[in-house]
């Protein structure tokens, strides 16, 4: 019997996400989550036939960034806000360019109708061409290490650089632009992730990006083989104030046939 071909997906293990100096939107426990993914990519590299990498790419005007927004009285609109269709609807929150208005209005309605997140509008982070848009140095390290020991490369996928939607799931935006086919369900990263018999994930944060993807992962992989999904439960943390929700996306993961496991069972 042939070994099983064994696939490794990090979602969004960047700079900004980790508890690290200089970090603009840190998730307690993220570089020590990134370590250990790098030990384990190390140790288990040669029994890893294919590693993915999400890279979560924004621009400075963003609809999930605060100089997108202004208050009614004209302020600022602080890191952590979030922001209701209700609320833009009464003009409690308005976008700065006011032309723009109908279409972030259609926007928060259409978000709030799928039922998985109101906005939020967060810190900058993972700015393309930003140190904090970067993998983790030690989790880089042995990325570049396995690259040349299998002679093949990491497929890196970058998601979010549409600022009309915020782009939680490296499959598809939450709210999908049918002008824009890089917000749309990208069909060829389910083909890739569903060809393996094995598909190890882990990253940043289990309440928000590594959450969403799982979820639309287990939606929509063609074979609907999700019992070969093993969720690397210490290879993840969640943002702080949602630990409720990483929870939740676990135990319901779980009950769907997911596995859970530490890096410590996946070394043995």
């Amino acid at each position: 019997m042939s070994a099983p071909r064994r696939h490794l997906l990090l979602i969004d293990p960047q700079n900004d996400f980790c508890d690290i100096p200089g970090a603009s939107l840190p998730v307690a426990g993220a570089d020590a989550d990134l370590r250990r993914m790098a030990t384990l990519l190390a140790a288990r590299g040669a029994d890893i036939e294919e590693v993915t990498v999400t890279l979560d790419t924004h621009r400075r005007l963003d609809i999930a960034h605060p100089g997108f927004w202004t208050t009614a009285e004209g302020g600022a609109v602080p890191p952590f806000t979030a922001i209701s269709a209700a609320q833009l609807r009464a003009g409690a929150y308005r976008p700065r360019e006011a032309a723009a208005l109908p279409r972030v209005q259609a926007y928060l309605d259409a978000l709030e109708a799928r039922g998985r997140y109101t906005l939020m509008v967060w810190p900058v982070h993972c700015e393309l061409g930003s140190w904090g848009h970067n993998v983790h140095a030690g989790l880089q390290q042995a990325l570049v290490d396995w690259q040349l020991a299998r002679q093949r490369h990491v497929e890196f996928v970058l998601k979010g650089l549409n600022p009309w939607t915020e782009h939680y799931s490296a499959l598809q935006a939450e709210v999908p632009d049918p002008a824009d086919a890089g917000t749309q369900l990208n069909q060829a990263l389910l083909q890739r992730l569903d060809s393996c018999d094995a598909l190890w994930i882990a990253g940043e944060a289990s309440s928000h990006c590594v959450k969403a993807t799982v979820e639309d992962l287990v939606e929509h992989l063609p074979s609907g083989r999700v019992d070969k999904i093993t969720l690397i439960t210490d290879g993840m943390s969640p943002v702080a104030g949602f630990e409720p929700q990483a929870a939740d996306f676990l135990a319901r993961m779980q009950a769907r046939g997911l596995r859970l496991a530490r890096s410590a069972e996946l070394l043995a």
